[in-house]
């Protein structure tokens, strides 16, 4: 596939005719010193370094990937933004308050004791957090509306949540889907880097993989960094690691925004937390080879602090892409509430752990039970009104901008990408009753009666009829039902996203259908850690001189902005307040 299967404006795939693939001219004959070195060129490093330019600075942006890979893992984003009172949320009679909006994420991030008072391991990612819930209240909209981004004008609920009052999930709907979803979003800040190095200040270097940070008397001077060989892979697409040279580059300051670990499954197994259970051996990867968290062991054996390396989010929903861009290329399903979710042996997942409400949560129990997968089960009505796909490639409507695809959304039948994978996915598993569903389940995992993950057929049918009376009852005392039918009482919610209540064995809903589901990797929600402009300390607790980091590598913020849980729609908007804050930071110290 390559970037112009989606319809994007060409500002957020474009680097111009003259930028150099891993630094021969123009970028290698200059000087290789800078004011600040950025590495790493998805949206945090381009928010920083364009924070940084327009200030005025000069700065060298690095990235170890070819040019098609400008803007990094955001690209392939469902665009979400995490905002609080804002118009969209207003037009729909949402009323949300920062003080509402800071109670779900501290009900989500179950930080530790004493973090509101500036004690204890949780302190910066607390103060982080304020921070972030402020920004999403305040200047976010307003700074991303006056470079011309936009919004789809329907406010999703992600993360329901499920939980009593003070615990995890979103209160209201706060996802807010850009109009041009994550390339939408890289757009104008993508502009502003290409603006700035046409001015000067901005030299954009790919192809440079840095090895190592200059230390100079305490303080991080600059970088070594291996130049590795051409390379014309498709945006998203494993590159060649070849090295053809070495450089090292100075600068008064170093941010590092190179990501999170979700590529490197190896890194993710040794971090995933023993109370959680085992990550199984077959998983996905929601994000590309690139993803590899290599600077940040590098960054810690310069003398930087790591912490909370065993906090992450990753989703048990994810299918195999029929068309796959990286390694283990996955997607990731949205559902609706009204599927039932059972794991690998047909057993329904505890309350609240339905579709759409606690995916963490969901992810733990999974693997605390050692399974590799779980299912969904529902029918072809349900799949039409509430299967959505995560990604801006899964979203051709909303990525390309177009109104005439999007308004398929509200008309009968799967919207498109949907479809294909229903088509063609083998993890699609359909049944004109249970019991053939059953028998369809098992062939795919090649189950056997008595075996690990065997579905048995009486028990799938007494699970469904179950489930099915509580439906038909009108009322009913299932937390599940009666958490569907609460989601009908949002506009956006009965529009696009939850189907009418009704039996899954009614006729003409059917035929009946079972998702396999598998882990999905994604986000590191630990990183380097930060106070609150973004400087990098170390294991003592004193500022590393000349180091800062932003994005993902610093936890979103602090070295873990979202605790122990995070709200959806917080990745690309921590991404959007960290690189700022670091980016206005040292524009301000230099």
């Amino acid at each position: 596939m390559s970037d112009n299967d989606v319809s994007i404006p060409s500002a957020s795939n474009a680097v111009p005719s003259g930028t150099p693939a891993h630094g021969s001219a123009p970028s290698r004959s200059g000087p290789d010193h800078a004011e600040v070195i950025v590495v790493g060129a998805g949206l945090s490093g381009l928010v920083a370094a364009t924070e940084l330019t327009a200030a005025g600075r000069h700065v060298i942006l690095l990235d170890q990937e070819p040019a098609a890979s400008l803007g990094g893992q955001a690209f392939w984003s469902f665009g979400g933004l995490f905002l609080v009172d804002s118009p969209e949320q207003r037009r729909m009679g949402v009323k949300d308050t920062p003080e509402l909006a800071l109670d779900d994420w501290l009900g989500s991030a179950n930080f530790a004791p004493g973090a509101a008072d500036g004690d204890g391991p949780d302190r910066w990612g607390y103060a982080w957090a304020r921070g972030f819930v402020d920004f999403a209240a305040g200047d976010m909209r307003s700074w991303l509306h006056a470079k011309g981004v936009r919004w789809f004008p329907l406010v999703q609920w992600a993360e329901r949540g499920g939980y009593p009052a003070g615990g995890h999930g979103n209160s209201v709907p706060r996802f807010h889907v850009t109009w041009g979803t994550g390339p939408g979003i890289l757009e104008p800040f993508v502009r502003a880097a290409l603006d700035a190095r046409e001015a000067g200040l901005l030299d954009i270097r790919f192809r440079h993989r840095v090895t190592g940070l200059v230390v100079t008397d305490g303080a991080v001077t600059g970088v070594r960094a291996e130049i590795l060989a051409d390379d014309p892979a498709e945006r998203g697409a494993p590159s060649v690691r070849d090295v053809v040279g070495e450089v090292e580059l100075s600068a008064s300051a170093v941010v590092v925004s190179s990501g999170g670990i979700g590529a490197n499954h190896d890194l993710v197994r040794a971090n995933w937390p023993a109370s959680a259970g085992v990550l199984p051996a077959r998983m996905l990867s929601g994000v590309p080879d690139s993803t590899d968290g290599l600077l940040l062991g590098i960054t810690r054996d310069a003398g930087a602090a790591l912490v909370h390396e065993d906090r992450m989010w990753h989703y048990p929903e994810g299918i195999a892409n029929h068309s796959p861009v990286w390694t283990d290329h996955g997607i990731r399903i949205l559902p609706g509430p009204s599927s039932l979710w059972v794991d690998a042996h047909g057993h329904r997942l505890p309350s609240p752990l339905f579709p759409g409400f606690d995916a963490l949560g969901s992810l733990q129990h999974v693997t605390a039970r050692g399974d590799d997968h779980s299912w969904f089960v529902l029918n072809k009505a349900i799949m039409e009104s509430e299967f959505a796909l995560s990604g801006s490639e899964q979203n051709p409507d909303l990525t390309g901008r177009s109104v005439r695809l999007l308004a398929q959304r509200v008309l009968p039948g799967a919207v498109g990408p949907v479809a294909r994978f229903a088509a063609e996915s083998p993890e699609f598993v359909w049944g004109a009753n249970p019991t053939e569903l059953a028998a369809g389940m098992n062939a795919l995992t090649d189950a056997t009666p008595g075996s690990q993950g065997h579905i048995d057929a009486e028990e799938l049918e007494r699970l469904v009829r179950l489930r099915d009376d509580q439906v038909r009852s009108g009322l009913g005392k299932d937390h599940q039902v009666v958490a569907t039918a609460m989601a009908r009482k949002f506009f956006v919610d009965r529009v696009i996203r939850v189907s009418p209540p009704r039996p899954l064995t009614t006729p003409k809903d059917g035929p009946m259908l079972a998702v396999r589901l598998s882990v999905l990797t994604r986000k590191t929600l630990g990183g380097l850690h930060t106070d609150t402009d973004g400087r990098v300390l170390r294991p003592d607790g004193s500022v590393f001189e000349g180091l800062y980091a932003a994005g993902e590598a610093a936890g979103f913020g602090g070295g873990g902005v979202h605790g122990h849980r995070a709200l959806e729609g917080t990745f690309l908007g921590g991404c959007l307040f960290s690189g700022r804050t670091v980016g206005r930071a040292l524009a301000r110290s230099l």
